[in-house]
């Protein structure tokens, strides 16, 4: 779908930084690199690179990834540098087809690559919607969604959202900020366990000396009977909820609020034979599951609350806010 965009800007005798770009003409194997100014000043030097027929003026200058029309210096400036541009000349069309689709001129290689590269375009599309619906759901992505925007283009993401670049940027750094939070609190969480197993350790050492070899083997027997009672119903969980709890520190940072929902709801003594863990390693992360998705929680209700004070004082008529003027008008 060509998408069609306000022709305004600056003139190309005006001084500013040039961005290098890749240029070829339609069904083209040829390509160029130029550096640029603006657009008018790209569309001038194709005449000369493609040595296209000024007749066929104006040319159109789309990109050569799916033919969006670029007739705006502000979005020309958001493109990243190398980006691929197709000239269109007079009533030319730039169309997709499996044959080419503009892509015939790449090898097999670059296709495949292209083809991985579309999945995770559809990912962070889906969660750029997310978060635009609803701004507070930054808080409720996991950690996966939080780097797939981080590494998103501002310019792509800017386009997704709505908003200019400079506000996407703000976001993106807000996002980092909240995955290295997370990060920080993992590794204090990890620290922590360290720190506890050096003492249980040495406590171990210590009572092991006055322990009796019967009541050792007690205690081996009654672990040894908690995993063994493996109950006849299934888990719920996919394979990555259970992968992210046997490797992550702190697997409840890692997790999305509905992941979190899922692990809080299973049958510890279940979940436990899954993971091959004891029953009570199995209820610590639980409990710290349901504490990380309390926490979530409370800061979403603490954003809807702050916007519904916001929404209620710029609700405020005129005459409330400025009663002095209310009493002049009568006369």
């Amino acid at each position: 779908m060509e998408v069609s965009w306000g022709a305004s800007g600056p003139e190309p005798g005006d001084n500013q930084a040039l961005k290098p770009c890749l240029l070829r003409r339609n069904h083209s194997r040829e390509q160029y690199g130029v550096a640029a100014s603006c657009l008018e000043d790209l569309r001038s030097k194709a005449y000369d690179i493609l040595a296209m027929d000024k007749s066929l003026a104006p040319i159109t200058l789309v990109l050569a990834e799916d033919g969006t029309i670029v007739d705006d210096d502000d979005y020309f400036l958001c493109l990243p540098s190398n980006t691929k541009f197709v000239a269109l000349a007079g009533n030319e069309k730039w169309a997709y087809n499996n044959s080419d689709g503009g892509t015939a001129w790449l090898s097999q290689e670059s296709v495949d690559v292209d083809e991985t590269d579309s999945g995770a375009e559809l990912k962070w599309r889906n969660v750029a919607r997310q978060l635009k619906e609803d701004l507070s759901s930054i808080i409720l992505l996991s950690e996966q969604d939080l780097q797939v925007l981080i590494d998103v283009p501002c310019a792509d993401l800017a386009q997704e959202l709505g908003q200019s670049c400079v506000t996407v940027q703000g976001l993106q750094n807000t996002l980092q900020q909240v995955l290295d939070q997370r990060e920080e609190a993992r590794q204090s969480r990890q620290l922590l366990e360290l720190y506890l197993q050096a003492l249980e350790k040495e406590g171990s050492i210590l009572s092991k000396q006055q322990e009796s070899q019967a009541g050792f083997g007690d205690g081996g027997d009654a672990v040894d009977t908690g995993l063994s009672r493996e109950p006849s119903s299934e888990i719920a969980l996919s394979s990555q909820i259970l992968t992210a709890l046997k490797e992550k520190p702190a697997p409840e940072l890692s997790l999305s609020s509905q992941d979190l929902e899922l692990v809080t709801k299973e049958d510890p003594k279940a979940l436990a034979v899954a993971l091959h863990w004891d029953v009570k390693k199995t209820e610590t992360v639980q409990q710290a599951c349901e504490q990380e998705l309390s926490l979530r929680l409370q800061q979403v209700q603490s954003l809807h609350s702050l916007r519904s004070m916001s929404a209620r004082r710029d609700s405020l008529p005129g005459g409330q806010q400025n009663p002095k003027r209310a009493r002049q008008e009568p006369a």
